[in-house]
């Protein structure tokens, strides 16, 4: 598989350190709320590359962490009255509701800040011990000057960034230069705090991430992946806190997904622009949430507008119609093609099962693209719409087109299962009478059951492999 490697900007082969065996790292969520469209991309898009790792055979170490600390954990625990930790501990649980519906598979480990503390100051003793870290009167600093190569990550030069931030710093700041970063904040009044070297307080946002990874995965990883907008500084800020602390390096390829914009600006909600998967999935299935992210490549903006969901409702319908179909006509076809043209027919869907999966797999072994992985199975939707129509074709060929839509889609995260809709009983009694209705030359009786069906919200289809109901 190729990755386009941020560090690198290029294209390159994944390479492993240990043979098979994947070690990577997502930024998770600062759980002081819910996770917007924005938030669930990352999640999304890595869930989906460690899945179709996993399906090529590698074994995956994944880690996602949660940031149960911080500026924004702080005040809103603070706006409701409880502890940071009762905040957290119901946000995360808020998470996984959504994260499971989205059909995210459970990390490996999923760390907490809070339960790394000692790893933490671990690490910044050691880069105070190496001279990379100064005490100031408002907590413990990495200095980049030390770092000669701050910015490999991002392309930025630190003179251009020094110069760009010299305006911002105030009288009350000690630091040595604008772009040093915390690595351990002294407490304040009202805030949660641990004791530490320096004197109580809780460490700065980044030194979190690498000492969490460096818990779970050990001081050099193989992919260390987040949104774009985490370029810089926090991934920046890993590697130098990370590499220069142990001399290793710390993640060999990166990977960054694109944004979400609304009318071309980031979903944000400091910008107060965004949609919580909440409140989106109860009007959109969350199968629908994820298949719309999946349709773009993960390193292209996508330009949110609530047509580009219905659109997608509409393409998954598509998609999941057809798996049913071919499903409700196996069930009455023949072992063994019926007729010559009934064998052509199998034969193309047959053909078009093995160049479905050849084309899937070729979009995702080259960077993740996952909207050419669904370009194909949607070829193969069109072909198997076509040929599911000629009379005779034998019941194996038709699962074998079904099977393999339910796992390249499996692959991606995606169930149709979820998204089907049950008859209810009640409909399907009225069906079966219809059905009796229609034998016993009671046309009538069978045009009235017609319609309470399709008054009760369902359509009814005779088919020569029988009646076929579902919801309009």
């Amino acid at each position: 598989m190729r990755i386009y490697n941020t560090l690198t900007r290029k294209k390159e082969e994944l390479i492993p350190l240990e043979p098979n065996h994947i070690k990577m790292y997502v930024c998770g969520p600062t759980v002081y709320d819910f996770f917007h469209l924005g938030n669930a991309r990352p999640f999304v898009t890595y869930d989906t590359l460690r899945r179709y790792l996993e399906y090529k055979g590698y074994q995956v170490t994944y880690v996602q962490n949660f940031t149960d600390i911080d500026d924004k954990m702080i005040k809103r625990a603070n706006e409701e009255g409880i502890t940071v930790k009762e905040l957290a501990d119901r946000m995360i649980e808020e998470y996984f509701h959504d994260a499971d519906a989205l059909n995210i598979k459970r990390a490996t480990h999923h760390p907490r800040a809070t339960d790394n503390i000692d790893e933490i100051i671990d690490l910044v003793s050691t880069l105070e011990e190496k001279g990379f870290a100064y005490v100031t009167s408002d907590g413990v600093y990495f200095e980049i000057d030390k770092d000669p190569e701050y910015g490999k990550l991002s392309g930025k030069r630190i003179e251009d960034l020094e110069a760009g931030a010299s305006d911002r710093v105030t009288s009350k700041e000690d630091k040595k230069s604008p772009l040093d970063f915390s690595l351990w904040k002294f407490k304040k009044e009202g805030e949660p705090y641990w004791t530490s070297p320096w004197g109580e307080g809780r460490p700065g946002w980044h030194i979190e991430c690498s000492a969490m990874s460096r818990a779970c995965l050990g001081d050099t990883i193989d992919l260390h992946a987040g949104g774009v907008d985490l370029v810089f500084p926090h991934h920046e800020n890993e590697i130098a806190q990370s590499e220069n602390a142990t001399g290793k390096t710390f993640a060999r390829y990166w990977m960054h997904n694109g944004f979400i914009n609304i009318d071309k600006e980031k979903m944000s909600k400091s910008k107060g622009n965004f949609f919580l998967v909440r409140e989106l999935a109860e009007s959109y299935p969350y199968q629908v949430i994820r298949f719309f992210m999946l349709q773009a490549h993960y390193r292209m903006p996508i330009n949110f507008d609530k047509d580009l969901l219905d659109a997608a409702v509409a393409s998954w319908s598509r998609m999941t119609t057809c798996i049913n179909n071919l499903l409700f006509v196996a069930k009455t076809a023949p072992e063994e093609a019926a007729t010559e043209e009934a064998k052509l027919a199998a034969t193309r869907l047959e053909d078009a099962i093995t160049t479905a999966e050849e084309e899937w797999d070729r979009g995702l072994s080259d960077d993740l693209n996952t909207a050419d992985a669904i370009a194909a199975i949607f070829d193969l939707v069109r072909v198997a719409n076509t040929e599911a129509c000629v009379p005779g074709i034998p019941r194996g060929t038709l699962m074998s087109a079904h099977d393999k839509l339910i796992e390249l889609l499996g692959v991606l995260g995606l169930n149709p299962a979820e998204t089907e809709t049950a008859i209810p009983a009640d409909i399907m009694a009225m069906v079966e009478r219809r059905q009796e209705a229609k034998k016993a030359r009671n046309y009538s009786l069978a045009d009235s059951l017609r319609d309470e069906i399709a008054a009760a919200g369902y359509k009814i289809e005779d088919t020569p492999q029988g009646s076929k109901v579902t919801p309009v």
